[in-house]
């Protein structure tokens, strides 16, 4: 329920540029609100909770005072269910950090954070920090979530690892790469019974390197029952972490295929050993979907791959223009150096 305080004046002796603007104090308990009365310059301050019908309670109090434009401070994930509330109701949404905000002179202490906020607002001192189209912010829930599943199937292939050490059984010897087809149905070989050396030797491919009597002394090891036990969860979790990217990876193909874009096809990349590389990935497909919402292939740019290239557009979009420079677009993408500065004179660091 909202809870109304005491009415405030407001002591801002600036220009008030839109008086049909309302700051928000984000909380994780509560959410403080504060419009201005157009005639009187009067803050009205409310408190509603951070449920659900809390937040309609809040969007409708905002539409009842007309107003058009909100500002929020971006903490911690708190302002995401409100921001996406209000946005879909039509409402300009601006969020912005405690920087600006503590940059401004002026402050009172007796004056609450919402009516800061909602003061320095109205009066046009508050940039609004960037975020992408909502196709975008779709784009990139997803793409964040496929980095998260694939840090922890590298982390489940590390405990796999280790189990066969333990037990040495020197799989990452025997093939020139456990996550390939002949390690992974050698692994699994292993976790459904398999012990004899031999038959999981003949599971090597023609075209391995070492023959089957070198496999065979790699793969003997002491199949102590604790080791087979935690390598046969480990390898469970490593599959089932697989099969979950892989249904990430289909959703944002299905995702980008309804984000308006070109028809063309992406041009073939020019050096051959990064088109074999991306086609052995299996990355053809993304490739062709990122070019077709961006009309650019980020790929073609060395050192610059398909997973580079997804990251860069589902973090800003294809489109770069609110980025006046390439310092401040480097400098959003943490690429570029801290300078300390003091005294307005850089401080040499360590």
């Amino acid at each position: 329920m909202a809870r109304k305080k005491k009415n405030r004046k407001s002591s801002s002796t600036l220009e008030i540029i839109n008086s049909a603007a309302a700051g928000i104090d984000l909380g994780s308990t509560s959410h403080w609100a504060c419009i201005s009365e157009p005639d009187t310059g009067e803050q009205l301050v409310s408190e509603f909770s951070t449920d659900t019908p809390s937040l309609r309670e809040l969007a409708e109090w905002l539409e009842k005072a007309d107003i058009s434009t909100v500002a929020m401070e971006s903490t911690g994930v708190y302002w995401i269910p409100l921001y996406e509330m209000l946005s879909s109701r039509g409402f300009e949404v601006i969020l912005t950090d405690t920087r600006s905000l503590s940059s401004v002179p002026g402050r009172k202490t007796d004056v609450l954070d919402c009516q800061w906020i909602q003061q320095l607002h109205a009066c046009g001192l508050l940039q609004g920090a960037f975020r992408p189209g909502d196709s975008i912010v779709k784009f990139r829930a997803l793409a964040r979530m496929q980095r998260t599943l694939t840090d922890q199937r590298a982390d489940w292939l590390r405990r796999m690892q280790k189990e066969l050490d333990v037990m040495n059984i020197r799989v990452h010897r025997a093939v020139a790469d456990i996550t390939g087809a002949t390690g992974m149905r050698i692994i699994g070989a292993i976790v459904d019974g398999e012990r004899d050396p031999a038959r999981l030797a003949a599971m090597r491919d023609a075209r391995c390197r070492l023959s089957k009597e070198q496999i065979q002394r790699e793969l003997t090891g002491n199949w102590r029952e604790e080791h087979l036990f935690n390598l046969s969860m480990a390898f469970r979790m490593y599959e089932n972490m697989c099969q979950a990217i892989k249904d990430v990876e289909q959703k944002i193909l299905d995702l980008l295929s309804t984000i308006p874009g070109t028809d063309a096809a992406a041009p073939p990349p020019a050096k051959e050993t990064k088109a074999k590389t991306m086609r052995k990935r299996g990355e053809e497909q993304l490739r062709q979907a990122l070019y077709s919402i961006s009309g650019v292939d980020l790929t073609s740019i060395d050192g610059i791959g398909v997973g580079t290239a997804q990251t860069i557009l589902s973090e800003i979009g294809p489109d770069v223009t609110m980025f006046p420079t390439e310092d401040q677009f480097a400098s959003y993408l943490r690429l570029a150096p801290n300078t300390p500065i003091s005294g307005g004179k850089r401080v040499r660091g360590g």
